[in-house]
């Protein structure tokens, strides 16, 4: 609640007297963050194909003028992994085989990966067990489309 009334510039007093609890402030945010991916979903389904639907879907969060708290810690964790992958698929024959950069190649896996790792701690999906070898699946159809020459 510190760092809510912090970024606010408000007491913690003042957001009681709006909010019950600190359940409730975060029940507002996700009402918050629901209702703007419900626009963007509409925006979404008024394009005029599916190529620029998913091109609005990827790209409603840029641009975004909400400050966005992250430790510098983890920023700098996430982009050494980046490098790292962007090094090793720099450095393969296989990054010939694309017309994506190998950092481009490496922000697309990481997306995937992002987005596998957030559905499981959420737990989306079927067991554990089951959701890893859905995940395998998915990135094992990942590679020959990023390295696959007919895709050029």
């Amino acid at each position: 609640m510190h760092d809510i009334s912090t970024e606010a510039g408000i007491s913690v007093g003042l957001i009681y007297r709006y909010f019950q609890n600190k359940e409730a402030v975060i029940s507002a945010m996700a009402d918050r963050h629901k209702q703007k991916i419900h626009e963007i979903l509409e925006r979404a389904r008024q394009a005029p194909g599916l190529l620029e639907s998913l091109e609005i879907l990827f790209t409603a969060h840029c641009g975004e003028t909400e400050p966005h708290v992250i430790s510098a810690f983890v920023v700098d964790v996430c982009e050494t992994s980046m490098n790292g992958v962007t090094d090793l698929i720099a450095q393969s024959s296989a990054s010939k085989a694309t017309n994506l950069t190998p950092r481009e190649m490496a922000e697309l896996i990481f997306a995937v990966n992002d987005g596998m790792l957030m559905r499981d701690v959420l737990k989306i999906g079927p067991a554990s067990q089951e959701r890893r070898e859905q995940q395998l699946k998915v990135a094992r159809n990942l590679w020959p489309l990023l390295f696959n020459k007919e895709n050029k």
